[in-house]
């Protein structure tokens, strides 16, 4: 069983950055794929980011895709999320999730693990 709590979330300005954390407990999560995804009010879930088991690979969405930075230190258990140039429609409850496999993934059916969500709101 894999525990994920994320932090570092807040309020910024457009044009401002932020960076998240995900730390995982309960079994070590270095032999899979994380990523990170976002929900904003009304919306469904979204992909933001991914990264291969050795950081190897990574991939964003198409609307994150030069501003945000996807990384990992798996001595730490621990999964970020360097989010630059923020503009008001990043703003969501961001989720760090744990894969089944250790290869990259854009769908949130291929993750097993979720954290609770932390908000980020971006102000115009």
């Amino acid at each position: 069983q894999v525990q994920l709590v994320e932090s570092g979330g807040g309020l910024v300005q457009a044009g401002g950055s932020l960076r998240l954390s995900c730390a995982a407990s309960g079994t070590t999560v270095r032999r899979y794929a994380m990523g990170w995804f976002r929900q904003a009010p009304g919306k469904e879930r979204e992909f933001v980011a991914t990264i291969s088991w050795n950081g190897d690979s990574t991939g964003y969405a198409d609307s994150v895709k030069g501003r945000f930075t996807i990384s990992r230190d798996n001595a730490e258990n621990a999964l970020y999320l360097q989010m630059s140039n923020m503009k008001p429609e990043d703003t969501a409850v961001y989720y760090c999730a744990v894969d089944h496999s250790p290869t990259i993934s854009y769908y949130s059916n291929e993750y097993d693990y979720w954290g609770q969500g932390t908000q980020v709101t971006v102000s115009s």
